[in-house]
């Protein structure tokens, strides 16, 4: 499981011209699920995002975490995160989770997550064309992966 996390001042999905979620402060995530992931990579990358210290304390120095911040997530599935570019120039997809397989493993991740922080996390709509809007800020964007555990 990979994920891109990027510190947001906000952040909304809109699908269809209708905004499916939209935070202030906190974490926008997009996820990218391959057919070996299991519950062993939701509960890792769950509890790294949740208690990754990446937002400012009162001195500016980022040492808090989203729970520290009680502060607002999405999650959006992104396959393209699984994206094989070593031959070509046309990316290879064939790493990432099919539907059948993605999809329970993306409402799991988002379902543990709401676990973890405690509150609602908004979604985007697994395989719909959304269009994401968010103003990082710091610049701080992370990337995560659960196999390599980092």
């Amino acid at each position: 499981m990979r994920a891109v996390i990027q510190r947001v001042s906000k952040a909304s999905v809109t699908i269809e011209g209708v905004k499916n979620a939209e935070i202030g402060l906190g974490l926008l995530i997009l996820l990218g699920i391959e057919d070996a992931d299991a519950d062993e990579d939701i509960a890792w990358l769950s509890k790294k995002i949740a208690n990754m210290r990446i937002f400012n304390d009162c001195d500016g120095v980022m040492n808090e975490s989203l729970l520290d911040q009680n502060a607002d997530a999405i999650v959006v599935s992104q396959f393209t995160l699984h994206a094989s570019t070593k031959k070509g120039n046309r990316p290879s997809y064939i790493k990432a989770a099919k539907p059948d397989v993605a999809i329970p493993l993306y409402e799991k991740f988002v379902r543990q997550l709401e676990n973890d922080i405690g509150k609602e996390v908004g979604t985007g709509e697994f395989g719909a064309d959304m269009k994401v809007q968010l103003l990082n800020d710091g610049p701080v964007t992370i990337i995560l992966d659960s196999k390599n555990k980092e």
